[in-house]
């Protein structure tokens, strides 16, 4: 990308270039288009978030505000189900929410430590996902290779879920685009801010924000930037939505305006090797109080953790009024209850849901 600043597809653009191709939906407007993309997604995988249309994200985005707003509601939606999760890499927020959100719709984990043993090393992933089928509904992955995720769920008859790989997050955007719901009433025009390497987490967030309207700016270091098939994938999705993908590396003109500030660690798991050599790139891209200066008055900073503390983010910011951090790790578990209802077939419209991305929750 050299050093320029490359906007592509803001709403502008895709107005002016692009007047004959149909702007999608962003919102559920009837019963009918809810249950129709609940039925889409049932029996399906989520490795992507390409995986999903922008019609199934806004039914799905509409599903984790009824299941927090109601859990009561969806007690029993899972009955019986059996959840598998098999995990290569250490976890917190991920598996505690996920055996959380089953257990409380009435349904039952069981995890399994991979940490020791790759997927793949003991038993074919074919072989191992025709096991898997026979007695579990659905299996939850964590990964170091996303062709493991997507070669099991191509062999096996029930959904599987890509809890992380070296491509995607995207049990993780899903949560933070909801909680962006959740302060500022609609993700659709909000100017969002990611600011550290173009990773996995970064990935998922640039397609999530493309499917919601969201104008997302990622500032990353000179051979750092997001893979270039998630770019266009992003392009793509964002030409129909009305939203905005826009790459540079000057973090202060990224977060300039923002409404949202959004960064990771320097080093994802699997790239400890690269820290030493890392830290001096990357540290003119810590988001401190002065670099947050330049956002929106009332923008909010987001981090999905763990984070490393006065590394990629300061104490200050961390722990300021600003952040949503630990509301980001809370609504992991409520996205993820959305995510198990559609794919397991126990989605349900609530009269009370409907309202979703109009107006903002307060907290109690």
């Amino acid at each position: 990308m050299g050093s320029k600043t490359v906007t592509m597809n803001s709403k502008s653009e895709a107005e002016d270039f692009h007047p004959a191709r149909s702007r999608a939906t962003l919102g559920i407007q009837s019963d009918t288009a809810f249950s129709e993309a609940s039925k889409r997604l049932s029996g399906r995988d989520l490795c992507s978030i390409a995986d999903l249309t922008v019609e199934e994200m806004a039914a799905l985005m509409e599903l984790a505000h009824a299941v927090k707003a109601n859990p009561e509601d969806f007690r029993h939606a899972l009955d019986a189900r059996q959840m598998v999760m098999f995990f290569e890499k250490a976890s917190l927020r991920t598996r505690l929410t996920f055996e959380t959100a089953i257990n409380t719709l009435g349904g039952n984990a069981i995890f399994v430590d991979q940490t020791q043993s790759p997927l793949g090393e003991r038993e074919s992933l074919s072989d191992m996902a025709h096991n898997i089928e026979r007695w579990m509904a659905i299996m939850v992955l964590r990964t170091y290779a996303h062709d493991t995720i997507t070669e099991i769920a191509a062999c096996s008859k029930i959904p599987v879920i890509n809890a992380l790989s070296d491509l995607e997050h995207p049990c993780q955007a899903i949560a933070d685009f909801f909680t962006l719901e959740e302060r500022f009433g609609s993700a659709e025009g909000l100017h969002f801010t990611y600011v550290g390497d173009g990773n996995n987490v970064c990935h998922s967030l640039m397609l999530t924000a493309a499917q919601l309207g969201s104008h997302c700016t990622v500032a990353t270091p000179k051979g750092f930037a997001p893979k270039l098939e998630i770019i266009h994938k992003a392009i793509e999705i964002a030409e129909t939505t009305g939203g905005s993908i826009t790459l540079m590396h000057d973090p202060v003109k990224a977060v300039t305006g923002a409404d949202a500030v959004y960064t990771d660690v320097c080093t994802s798991m699997g790239f400890e090797h690269e820290a030493t050599k890392r830290a001096p790139i990357f540290k003119p891209y810590q988001v401190n109080e002065g670099l947050m200066a330049h956002a929106q008055a009332d923008a909010v900073f987001m981090h999905c953790l763990p984070a490393h503390r006065n590394a990629e983010v300061t104490d200050a910011v961390l722990d300021g009024p600003q952040s949503l951090v630990f509301d980001q790790a809370e609504n992991r578990m409520h996205a993820q209850k959305a995510i198990l209802l559609m794919l397991l077939g126990g989605a349900k419209r609530t009269t009370n849901s409907r309202n979703r991305g109009t107006q903002p929750r307060k907290r109690s």
